[in-house]
């Protein structure tokens, strides 16, 4: 079995996946605070360090690229300094990209300000609106162009207005035109969880699947039940609920739930796990791995990537290690 997993991973190389979705750029200032201000009874932070990341739908990409697959980001960034060095980012991780701009919205950002290990607070800067009619006739354009090459496609949501009713619409319509269409895969926000119908595979974690199912998820059974009921409203062909430390519930269908445990040794930080997750699951299924095979697989990734601080990925040469390694977690039907 391990000796399948390796040669599992072995296949991930250089498998085609699409991402598109709302792009962030994760902005940290970090540094000490040794006073309080005198203007305000608020800390001073002496900043000792800046740095930027791929945050959102570009941290995906880069989970697929550690993990040797091949992924066309397809987002929109504003026409700003931060557009800039969202691109230069994207360019140092040698992604391809497809980045609209559109001039009358800022580029996402996420400015967290950090000191003595700890976050003092977080700046926003977002529109949330949907895309203009002429961006989006300008992606659709693009999709139409190359949609067709990718076995998977995953749409990331934040919630930051790139994945809307009207893209929804757009977007299945598309789908619907294909000879052979590929599989998409959602990482939801509850905001948007109508939107989502008839996709592929649902990869809520149990906040998440609780909301949209309208109860409080704490156990097996509600996350059952919270199965069931997303199950119902929006017709999804699977759905894998992430559960933390215990493990992952994959729903074939509302009649056959099987659970994954946590292969995590130890947990530090979940930061970026759910982007982990469905990278991994989208790149194994580009690779034509059956579906249990690949939700066990970005378990492992999920596993390496917690045990790190801050958003991390998993590379294929860790994921290989952890899975010779592995001393073997039953999987059990639920």
């Amino acid at each position: 079995m391990k000796h399948d997993m390796n040669e599992t991973i072995a296949r991930l190389r250089g498998r085609k996946v699409m991402i598109i979705g709302d792009l962030m750029l994760d902005h940290y200032l970090i540094g000490m605070v040794e006073r309080i201000s005198p203007e305000a009874p608020v800390p001073v932070v002496r900043v000792d360090k800046e740095k930027f990341l791929l945050g959102g739908a570009g941290n995906v990409a880069v989970n697929i690229a550690a993990l040797g697959g091949e992924s066309l980001l397809v987002g929109v960034v504003g026409d700003d300094r931060e557009g800039d060095e969202l691109r230069g980012l994207c360019n140092k991780a040698q992604l391809s990209t497809n980045l609209l701009c559109d001039p009358s919205r800022p580029t996402t950002k996420k400015s967290r300000i950090m000191a003595q290990n700890q976050q003092i607070c977080r700046v926003d800067s977002e529109d949330c609106g949907p895309l203009g009619s002429v961006l989006m006739d300008e992606l659709f354009k693009y999709l139409q162009a190359h949609l067709h090459e990718y076995p998977v496609v995953i749409l990331s949501d934040y919630g930051k207005g790139f994945i809307s009713a009207e893209f929804m619409d757009r977007f299945n319509d598309l789908l619907e035109s294909m000879e052979a269409r590929p599989k998409v895969l959602v990482d939801p926000k509850v905001v948007n969880y109508d939107l989502y119908k008839g996709v592929d595979i649902l990869t809520p974690n149990t906040k998440e699947a609780g909301e949209g199912a309208g109860i409080v998820v704490s156990d097996k059974h509600s996350v059952i039940r919270a199965g069931h009921a997303l199950f119902k409203r929006l017709e999804c062909r699977n759905l894998l609920i992430t559960m933390g430390g215990d493990g992952m519930a994959l729903f074939e269908g509302t009649h056959n739930i099987r659970h994954i445990p946590t292969f995590a040794k130890t947990v530090f930080d979940v930061t970026g796990a759910g982007d982990t997750v469905i990278a991994t699951l989208g790149l194994a299924l580009a690779a034509g791995v059956d579906l249990l095979t690949a939700c066990t697989l970005a378990n492992h990734a999920a596993g390496i990537v917690v045990g790190q601080v801050g958003a991390a990925c998993a590379t294929a040469d860790e994921l290989d290690a952890v899975v010779a390694d592995h001393q073997g977690h039953p999987v059990t039907q639920w």
